[in-house]
């Protein structure tokens, strides 16, 4: 799969601070350590087998290579995102967190300070002053240093490392495999022949990792596309459904109903009004998000500090 990050506004190398504002990002793998702070709507996370809800003004803590869904609750969730390459960490053991959630270790006064050190960071990264990226990384390094102080974690073997790395390459054959066949008739026998897999491995496989059975992933890749092809809004809804792989349109309205309470054509007319879909956002078979400017980002973070 093709990773998906749209930044605008300068990175520092190894350092990446950003707002976004997402309804859906589909199940995706990087090499940093991610701290995702929720500025509004609730969000949905899937981080392998566990789904949870994280809240306004709570923090989620990603792994390196720890495979992760976003999905909305009710509207668009903006959030604050801090990644932090290994690269720039002082050599240390190969760790990763075996909790999401800060606020269950942290006390109230060290994480409303990590919020703070966390909207700084980001107004600082924004503002570029004098030695602003030493600054960046400095406080990035010390907020990454308290949650993995005083949350979980556990130290990784090589044999554990060389297991991560065989998984998220599976995976990512997965995605590309569904990617490139969602819009036909597609079934998990022929990626099992082209993995040399049995069906029953791929099935507890794909649950493991994605918390949902191939074949509801296909539908949400299939649907995601109808979406973006119903935004685009140039075509007939009859169009729209085969050219996403649905070979039944009663299904495909099924579909509409069951993930926005609407049939397809009264999606049609919302997405006409809907803000999230302006030219300002990316809608992919991967995701619907925006990202923000650097002098509209200033703005959230003023609001916020």
């Amino acid at each position: 799969m093709r990773e998906l990050e749209i930044i605008r506004y300068p990175q520092i190398e190894g350092l990446t601070v950003f707002i976004n504002t997402v309804e859906y990002r589909t199940t995706h793998v990087h090499a940093e350590w991610e701290l995702v702070l929720i500025l509004d709507q609730p969000l949905s996370v899937t981080c392998e087998a566990q789904s949870f809800v994280v809240s306004p003004g709570e923090m989620v803590l990603f792994s390196p290579n720890e495979p992760h869904e976003f999905r909305k609750v009710s509207g668009g969730c903006t959030f604050l995102c801090l990644q932090i390459s290994e690269n720039i960490l002082p050599a240390m053991p190969k760790i990763v967190a075996t909790d999401h959630l800060p606020h269950q270790w942290l006390a109230g006064e060290e994480y409303a300070r990590l919020q703070k050190m966390l909207l700084e960071v980001m107004e600082r990264y924004l503002r570029r002053d004098a030695y602003f990226a030493l600054y960046c990384v400095g406080q990035s390094c010390l907020i990454l240093h308290q949650l993995i102080s005083k949350m979980p974690v556990k130290e990784l073997s090589d044999e554990e490392l060389s297991s991560i790395d065989k998984r998220n390459a599976r995976l990512k054959r997965l995605l590309r495999f569904v990617e490139e066949n969602y819009m036909h008739k597609i079934r998990l026998a022929d990626f099992a022949r082209q993995e040399n897999c049995s069906l029953s491995y791929l099935s507890r496989f794909i649950k493991a990792v994605l918390n949902q059975t191939f074949q509801e992933y296909v539908n949400s890749v299939r649907f995601h596309c109808a979406c973006k092809l119903i935004a685009a809004g140039q075509k007939r809804m009859l169009d729209v459904c085969m050219e996403s792989g649905f070979s039944d349109y009663r299904y495909f309205s099924r579909e509409f109903q069951k993930n926005y309470g609407m049939t397809p054509e009264q999606y049609k007319h919302a997405a006409k009004k809907s803000q999230l879909r302006s030219q300002a956002n990316r809608h992919s078979l991967h995701s619907v998000e925006r990202f923000y400017s650097a002098e509209e980002s200033m703005k959230i973070i003023k609001k916020r500090m």
